[in-house]
């Protein structure tokens, strides 16, 4: 398996296919590369080279115990753009990957990098405090840990089969594939990246982040997004960029880079050429 190992010995997976300019993409939690596969076929087909990695304690990578935090997140994706020499590099990242994605660009620059997409991402911040009030209260988070303690199997089952894909709206058509999709990637990772991961994202506060970063950056989010709520993410990061686009979509869900691949594939390639 083609495998980046990182300062502190951890195994890092990651695919790497076709020439041209690379876009990496950065995934979800508990996920995978696998549930970016919509984006890099079609990419591949358009003539970029494709790379993704699975997350420490993700997928294919190392179980380690310890480092589930977005600096070690950026650093591991740091190491796999100087594994590959990537240059010009777009970067793209579902929710928590948008938050890896803004935190690599700050902390590691924009030297290998030419432009960004963040998709239902976590940034700014997604816990609430008095100074960000439409954030999610932090018991929400709390229970997310105790169900993934209580029997992360079924908790698997029940967010992929609900609020992830809006499975749980009215009229919804649930698809039974993507939902075992989604479960056999969260249950391919280890119990305690899970666990730590969603500290990572729900309370790293990206604010300064975003500020620091200049490249063009699109910022896309649906107003229907049951995990990250729009209010308090997508518009706040695009005022936040010095280069940022939002783009909103209605009736999509969290899990839109899947559910609707044809329209975000599109917008993304835009984007990228335009």
């Amino acid at each position: 398996m083609p495998i980046v190992t990182t300062k502190d010995d951890v195994e890092i997976f990651y695919k790497d296919w076709g020439k041209g300019q690379p876009i990496v993409f950065s995934h979800g939690w508990p996920l995978s590369s696998d549930d970016w596969d919509a984006q890099m076929i079609f990419f591949l087909n358009h003539g970029f080279r494709v790379v993704a990695h699975d997350r420490r304690g993700h997928g294919r990578s190392s179980q380690t115990a310890d480092g589930h935090d977005m600096d070690h997140y950026a650093d591991d994706l740091a190491a796999v753009v100087r594994h590959l020499d990537l240059e010009a590099a777009i970067h793209v990242g579902h929710s928590t990957g948008g938050g890896e994605v803004v935190h690599y660009l700050a902390r590691h620059g924009e030297g290998r990098a030419a432009k960004a997409a963040i998709l239902c991402a976590v940034p700014p911040l997604m816990v609430k405090t008095a100074a960000n009030p439409n954030g999610l209260p932090k018991e929400v988070f709390d229970d997310f840990q105790a169900q993934l303690a209580a029997g992360r199997s079924q908790f698997y089952r029940d967010v992929a089969a609900g609020p992830f894909y809006g499975y749980n709206m009215p009229g919804a058509k649930p698809s039974e594939a993507v939902i075992e999709n989604w479960w056999r990637q969260g249950m391919m990772g280890g119990a305690k990246a899970h666990y730590d991961g969603i500290v990572a994202f729900s309370q790293t506060d990206f604010t300064e982040d975003l500020r620091k970063i200049t490249l063009p950056v699109l910022v896309m989010h649906s107003e229907d997004d049951q995990i990250v709520p729009y209010a308090a993410s997508g518009p706040l990061s695009a005022k936040l960029l010095k280069n940022g686009t939002l783009k909103t979509y209605k009736g999509f869900p969290h899990g839109m880079p899947t559910t609707e691949a044809a329209t975000i594939n599109a917008d993304l390639l835009a984007f990228i050429r335009g």
